[in-house]
């Protein structure tokens, strides 16, 4: 008995390794090919649509620059997406990592269609890996004239038991992710950030939702967001969705009422009323941007996003990690982070020290290990804390479920949340915005793009908001005790509490990331 059990233990080892080994050799013979012709956005012009008429003229009191809006809470990063949908007349190009069934995804893939039989013209990119089960819905939108959908890296079974096969097989390949997310409307405005599209990352999941941020733009950086957006559109890794899948889809009638319950239970509760209401937002009201839009105008604002399929390049300039290092590298007063998923690898912490050497204040927001959402994540951050600290750099770890900021947070109203922002603000001056986690994952193995700016107002409202996260109402503040150990300060309390113990955690939580801590997976994190 023991023997068989050996021998289908080996069989299956053997059977994994020569499905993986088979996949690494025979890698672009197994990828899908596309047959599609490249695609172009459409050009803008000077008052074809209600949002040319609200930008032109903003941009004509600024030349050349570029204006930029924070976008904070998850009510109004909800409106901005809607509501640019809404006053969109020529074209939708939407890119992300995850788009979601639930009622957020619904309502905003109503707003999609009904821009598309109004005659704009729809282009919707997504990485495939979040995408299981959805093909019906995606091949229905597609079906209408005006939508057009591809999928980034995709597999070629679409479901069941060969789909598992195949994510073995091709197992290197698919460690390859398009982690970008980019809304642009008309070519006028572009919202960038770290916010995928479900309930969680707009506040409006029940149980557990993310804080995040968005920063939307006008003028020539959304050209920058443009031309990423075509040269993913057009890679060699994207298909188009009805290459791909065979599966027959949603009818026409049943996605019509899907999104449209969606959208009318949640309207019947008033959650989507005055969206327009925040200044923020008056960019898309019935008068235009008169007055009451003020964006701050920079005098550098880049969307810069990496090369499509950069794991087949070598390590370039072109790549956002050598960019957005080297922007943290000049700091001389002060570098204020904020990562999720915080893993800095030796050259950054490297670049910190010298940092806190020059004498600039060094400081990383990131979560706690009860309020992240990966485990293996935290573990391979655990191994840098006490190197930060030995070396000047300030932690700080955000409580889970910390309390908004502000009421109405939400679109259903103010709600915990854990980390999701992926920021920095270097120098009061320059500042990072968008997709990018500190980890290795994405400096080497996904995609992923944001905006890059030169801006002291800017920079002043997100040094404000870290602050805010920083903040013993939002965070603890790591420190090191006596002999080196890790003490977590609670400021919220008087007096402060020193903790010895990973605050809020469970025994499982601990044992888990402590095992992660010591695997051999740093790479992939």
């Amino acid at each position: 008995m023991a023997t068989t059990a050996i021998i289908l233990v080996l069989a299956t080892l053997v059977l994994l390794a020569t499905l993986i080994a088979s996949g690494a050799w025979f890698a672009d013979a197994l990828a899908p090919r596309s047959s599609t012709r490249p695609g172009k956005a459409l050009p803008v012009r000077a008052d074809e649509t209600a949002l040319d008429r609200a930008v032109a003229p903003l941009l004509a009191r600024a030349p050349g620059r570029s204006g930029a809006v924070l976008i904070e809470t998850g009510r109004d990063a909800f409106g901005a997406r809607a509501l640019s949908a809404r006053r969109a007349g020529r074209s939708l190009d939407l890119q992300y990592y995850a788009w979601k069934a639930d009622h957020v995804g619904r309502m905003l893939g109503a707003e999609i269609l009904a821009a598309a039989e109004r005659g704009v013209r729809v282009r919707i990119l997504l990485d495939d890996i979040n995408h299981t089960g959805h093909d019906p819905v995606l091949l229905a939108l597609n079906a209408h004239p005006n939508i057009e959908i591809r999928i980034h890296n995709p597999l070629r079974a679409r479901a069941g038991a060969w789909r598992v096969v195949e994510m073995i097989q091709r197992v290197q390949a698919l460690n390859h992710r398009m982690h970008n997310k980019c809304w642009i409307a008309d070519g006028r405005v572009a919202i960038v950030g770290g916010r995928n599209i479900g309930a969680e990352y707009f506040d409006a999941n029940k149980e557990r939702n993310f804080r995040d941020l968005d920063l939307m733009a006008i003028g020539p950086a959304v050209d920058d967001a443009t031309r990423a957006f075509d040269a993913y559109w057009n890679c060699g890794g994207v298909i188009p969705i009805e290459e791909l899948s065979a599966q027959t889809p949603m009818g026409d009638n049943a996605l019509r009422d899907l999104f449209e319950a969606a959208r009318t239970e949640t309207a019947a509760r008033g959650d989507l009323d005055d969206l327009d209401k925040s200044p923020k937002l008056a960019l898309f009201r019935d008068a235009g941007g008169e007055p009451a839009f003020a964006p701050h105008w920079c005098d550098e604002l880049d969307i810069v996003a990496d090369p499509p399929q950069k794991w087949r390049e070598r390590p370039g300039p072109r790549w956002l990690v050598f960019q957005l290092t080297a922007r943290i590298r000049a700091a001389r007063s002060e570098a204020l982070l904020v990562s999720p998923y915080f893993v800095p690898r030796r050259r950054l912490v490297r670049e910190l020290k010298r940092a806190v050497r020059r004498g600039a204040k060094v400081g990383v927001v990131t979560n706690t290990l009860a309020a992240t959402d990966v485990l293996a994540v935290h573990g391979g951050y655990m191994r840098y804390r006490r190197r930060l600290l030995r070396r000047g750099v300030e932690i700080y770890e955000m409580r889970a479920g910390a309390a908004a900021d502000r009421e109405g947070q939400g679109v259903f109203g103010s709600s915990g949340a854990s980390l999701h922002t992926k920021a920095f603000v270097v120098d009061g001056e320059t500042g990072f915005v968008g997709s990018y986690n500190l980890d290795p994952r994405s400096a080497r193995l996904n995609t992923e793009m944001g905006a890059l700016f030169r801006s002291r107002p800017l920079a002043a409202e997100l040094r404000a908001y870290w602050e805010a996260l920083a903040s013993p109402r939002m965070s603890y503040a790591v420190e090191r005790g006596p002999g080196g150990a890790l003490r977590w300060r609670d400021g919220a309390v008087t007096p402060p509490v020193l903790l010895e113990v990973e605050p809020q955690s469970t025994l499982r939580q601990r044992v888990v990331a402590m095992v992660c801590r010591y695997l051999p997976i740093q790479a992939v994190l």
